[in-house]
């Protein structure tokens, strides 16, 4: 077998992409999407369609109502491929808006389930702050299930699985940018930071009977990949999940419920307080969820842009 076929034996395998024809080629359970891929693919010819054809059909309504649409456009096409879930992001500029976010999440899950897709189809993407953490716990004692996304320490993860959110996506590749930008050094296997950030988060879940899945995300190699096989789930993107079809190296599961029984943390209590010292004491989680969300946010306002200059054509 190959890498893939090994990895599907412990792990859920997600495509991380906005591509139909990448996520048709790799035939993953889930997927996810993003701000950044959604304008990534967009600019792709096969998909400049369906952004044309959303504003098209939606000429009289706001620029707001326009992108959900085409986010949910996107989501119904992903999941006519995919048999599991996809991930729909909200708006990055409402991570510190808790009352904003809870009513974004409620208005895509009116649209999907116009469109006759079932909610529990459906994960809604929130930054994991603590306004964002708040929001997913209204939004699942709905019926709204969330991907906690942007999750880059161990408060955010505990404050999540304490609200009780469905699923948090912990990035990897860019906790290790961080590392290897701070000290120069090349991180490889077990020793990779980002790795090992995950590790403890899934230990501590599964040590204190926590539902709440993990799914790896942000990879930068697939070495980062298949140290973290047995991980509930990995999100990987489509040049990541060919790589791994080219190789028959042997993965063996490092994550298990069994290991992480033994690992000798402590139960912590996170509260508000308590969060966001302790976030602000991680000078890695600090920098890396501002950066995320002002990216996010900066695709977001492109998006808009592209949405603009369409309207104004014939």
């Amino acid at each position: 077998m190959n890498q893939l076929e090994q990895l599907r034996q412990y792990t859920t395998v997600v495509a991380d992409t906005g591509d139909f024809q990448s996520i048709q080629s790799y035939t993953p359970q889930d997927s996810t999407t993003n701000p950044s891929l959604i304008v990534k693919a967009v600019q792709k010819d096969a998909y400049a369609s369906l952004l044309e054809k959303t504003v098209r059909d939606n000429r009289e309504k706001s620029t707001e109502e326009i992108i959900d649409r085409l986010l949910v456009s996107f989501g119904c096409e992903i999941l006519k491929i995919v048999p599991g879930r996809v991930s729909t992001e909200t708006d990055a500029r409402l991570s510190f808006d808790t009352e904003g976010s809870v009513r974004k999440g409620r208005e895509l899950i009116t649209l999907y389930e116009a469109a006759g897709i079932d909610r529990e189809r459906v994960l809604i993407k929130i930054a994991s702050t603590w306004e964002g953490i708040e929001a997913a716990r209204v939004l699942e004692k709905e019926g709204i299930r969330c991907n906690m996304t942007l999750l880059f320490s161990m408060p955010q993860a505990i404050a999540c699985a304490e609200a009780g959110v469905q699923l948090i996506s912990p990035f990897v590749g860019r906790i290790y940018d961080w590392y290897k930008k701070s000290t120069g050094t090349e991180y490889t296997g077990e020793n990779d930071p980002g790795v090992q950030s995950v590790r403890r988060i899934y230990n501590y879940y599964r040590k204190f009977g926590y539902k709440t899945e993990v799914m790896g995300a942000s990879f930068r190699n697939t070495s980062q990949i298949t140290e973290l096989a047995g991980c509930d789930l990995l999100t990987i993107s489509p040049e990541l999940l060919q790589k791994l079809t080219e190789s028959s190296a042997v993965i063996t599961p490092r994550l298990s419920p069994e290991t992480a029984a033994k690992d000798p943390v402590e139960k912590m209590a996170v509260d508000e307080k308590a969060f966001r010292y302790m976030l602000n004491e991680d000078a890695m989680g600090t920098e890396k969820l501002s950066e995320g969300i002002r990216l996010f946010c900066a695709d977001t306002v492109k998006l808009e842009q592209m949405i603009a200059k369409l309207r104004q054509s014939p």
